[in-house]
């Protein structure tokens, strides 16, 4: 247990700490935002965070139950894995592009004295997704900018969008970006380079960052889902001393074995798992 990071309860939900680094902390806020139908009719609604949690004494476990929704999170050596539970209990089914966005962060900016000031990444030069050529920055043109699953890119542009003018209602802060993610996968490296801190779902719809809590938000592929069905998604949480390139290692052989078909690691296409000869169905 003393090499795992302990799991503690937060008002948005869950603190991750290095047990004997206190260089290593991180928040996931779960969950903030919801995407194309998602749980509520719209492009683009506010989640909840209103949950609540059971953590395990010793910090190891938290879990978080709800009617219709499960995370529970374990502690690991680096960092913490995921396992999210979905059932659609809505009116209306869920489209193939359907997520709901997590927010891992580094702290509430209005509480400065428990923020981890190394990982704020204020000049947007050290948050990375994972496009077809490999690990990219998030800020192209625009820090904020959201790139979209190459393999749900044709559903994401023909969706009917609610704005008379034909774009997204989240254009001014997320502009779409011409470069798609081909990995469920965000990292960031300490402004010291010592340290990555990253989140990974092995369904996924976008990856964004650079919001005003300086946060990473990578989304939650939970559709398609007919009403009444259910959807598990793994997960992960990086927290180590390390590089980006160490964080890439660490995804493969955390996911060496998923249902979902990864990609494009170290710049060479790969699949993994079961489903290794088949295509992601966006």
């Amino acid at each position: 247990m003393s090499n795992k990071m302990k799991l503690a309860a937060w008002e948005r939900g869950i603190r991750l700490d290095s047990r004997s680094d206190q260089n290593q902390f991180a928040f996931l806020w779960f969950y903030e935002w919801h995407l194309f139908d998602a749980v509520r009719k719209g492009e683009h609604t506010p989640g909840t965070y209103d949950w609540k949690w059971r953590v395990a004494e010793n910090g190891t476990t938290a879990h978080m139950h709800a009617d219709w929704l499960q995370l529970h999170i374990t502690a690991t050596h680096n960092g913490a894995d995921l396992s999210l539970e979905i059932i659609n209990n809505t009116d209306h089914v869920w489209p193939a592009i359907a997520a709901i966005i997590p927010c891992l962060n580094p702290g509430a900016p209005n509480k400065p004295s428990i923020r981890n000031a190394l990982f704020l990444d204020k000049e947007h030069t050290h948050t990375y997704f994972q496009s077809k050529n490999g690990l990219e920055l998030i800020k192209g043109a625009l820090p904020r900018e959201i790139h979209f699953n190459h393999a749900c890119r044709s559903a994401v542009m023909s969706w009917d969008k609610e704005r008379e003018d034909g774009n997204f209602i989240f254009d001014e802060k997320w502009p779409t970006s011409a470069r798609d993610a081909h990995n469920g996968i965000m990292l960031r490296e300490s402004k010291d380079g010592q340290y990555v801190m990253g989140i990974a779902w092995e369904s996924f719809l976008s990856a964004q960052g650079h919001n005003p809590w300086d946060c990473m938000h990578l989304s939650i592929k939970v559709g398609p889902l007919a009403k009444g069905e259910k959807k598990t998604v793994r997960g992960k949480i990086y927290l180590f001393k390390g590089s980006k390139e160490d964080g890439l290692k660490e995804l493969e052989k955390d996911f060496a074995h998923s249902e979902s078909p990864y990609t494009t690691f170290h710049g060479k296409k790969r699949h993994f798992g079961r489903n290794a000869r088949r295509k992601e169905n966006s």
